[in-house]
C-alpha cells in the first residue's frame, strides 16, 4: 500500500496493489514543514539557553502568529531560566534539565523538568494576587507567565523531579496569512 498526499489540493491518495484507489479529503489539515516536537536535555547552566532557544527556533512554523511565538519563546526563556536559577541553585550544573517543546494545531505545549525542591506555585500564584501582582524583589517571571500561559503548573512527579508545564493557546484570528511570491 502507497500513500501519496497532494497538498495543493490537500489530498491524500492511497494506491493498492489493485487499479482502484481512495481519496481521503485533507481539508482543514496543515501541512507540516518541520518537526512539531522537540525533547532535549541540557545542562543546569544559564549559559545553555541559547540552546534551549535554537531549539524551538527550529520549530517555528509560518502559520503560528508571531505574537504567539513570541510569547511562548519569551516563557520558554523564563521557565529555564527559572529551573537553573531556583531549582538547580545548590546543584551541579552537570545534572541535566530536560525540555519538551511539542506544537499542536491549537497550542503550544512546552514542558521543563528539574531536580529542585517543590515548590507551591498555585500559593505563590495567590500571594501576588493578594498584593496586586508586587514583588519586593523575584518572581516577575512568574507573573510573566502566568499572562502568556493558557494554562500554567508546576507538579512533582513520581520520578523527584518538577515538571513546570506552559500551554498557550494559539489565537486563530490572529494568524499570519502567507504571502506567496
Amino acid at each position: 500500500m502507497i500513500l501519496q498526499f497532494d497538498w495543493t489540493n490537500r489530498q491524500q491518495k492511497l494506491y493498492s496493489n489493485s487499479i482502484d484507489s481512495t481519496l481521503v479529503d485533507l481539508r482543514g489539515f496543515e501541512q507540516l514543514s518541520v518537526p512539531n516536537k522537540s525533547a532535549f536535555k541540557v545542562k543546569g547552566d544559564l549559559k545553555a539557553l541559547d540552546q534551549v532557544l535554537h531549539y524551538f527556533d527550529q520549530l517555528y512554523q509560518p502559520s503560528i502568529p508571531k505574537k504567539d511565538w513570541l510569547q511562548c519563546q519569551l516563557a520558554l526563556a523564563e521557565g529555564f531560566t527559572n529551573a537553573v536559577r531556583h531549582a538547580h541553585k545548590n546543584l551541579s550544573a552537570e545534572i541535566l534539565i530536560e525540555v519538551e517543546i511539542v506544537l499542536n494545531r491549537h497550542s503550544i505545549e512546552m514542558r521543563i523538568w528539574d531536580f529542585g525542591p517543590h515548590f507551591d506555585l498555585n500559593s505563590f500564584l495567590k500571594k501576588v494576587a493578594e498584593r496586586n501582582n508586587r514583588l519586593p524583589e523575584h518572581g516577575q517571571g512568574l507573573i510573566i507567565l502566568q499572562k502568556i500561559a493558557s494554562l500554567l503548573s508546576y507538579t512533582r512527579t513520581s520520578d523527584d523531579r518538577n515538571c513546570l508545564l506552559i500551554i498557550k493557546q494559539i489565537c486563530p484570528e490572529t494568524q499570519n496569512l502567507a504571502i506567496d511570491s
